[in-house]
């Protein structure tokens, strides 16, 4: 399962659109580390314990959401954000969601294509210099042409 943040997959055309899919996990503080933090809180520094504590609870939300996305039959989630909250005194909520979506790798441009050759004048010599026929190239013209596909319809 591909997860992105972002509204689409690079070298990916999104072909349907399935549903909002998310995950969530409570989690509340360990007393014996709660007291542990405090005085860290004294001395100053990371307070591991919470650290590891958010990173599980990522984890678990991501992995809930995964298996929401999987039922419906999704090849990946995009416009992944995250999200807390304070749901009692020492307990907090993380929640993820994302789109579902069915997404097919794009076919990869061969880079074995000829290159266009400057003009050349009468006598057969190449003219670098008088080419005003030729259309000035625009160098975001290639991710202008990249498919893009948009979560929320």
């Amino acid at each position: 399962m591909q997860l992105s943040n972002l509204e689409h997959l690079p070298n990916y055309q999104i072909t349907e659109r399935l549903d909002v899919v998310y995950g969530s996990t409570v989690r509340s503080k360990h007393v014996g580390k709660d007291l542990f933090a405090g005085l860290k809180n004294i001395v100053g520094g990371e307070l591991t314990a919470y650290t590891e504590l958010l990173e599980e609870s990522r984890q678990e939300a991501i992995d809930r959401m995964v298996v929401k996305a999987e039922a419906l039959g999704a090849d990946a989630i995009v416009g992944l954000r995250f999200s807390t909250s304070s749901i009692a005194q020492g307990a907090s909520e993380l929640f993820v969601y994302g789109t579902a979506v069915k997404a097919v790798p794009m076919p990869q441009q061969s880079m074995s294509a000829p290159q266009s050759q400057p003009p050349s004048n009468s006598s057969g010599h190449t003219d670098f210099h008088n080419h005003n026929d030729a259309a000035p190239q625009n160098p975001n013209a290639a991710s202008d042409d990249l498919p893009r596909f948009n979560p929320f319809g």
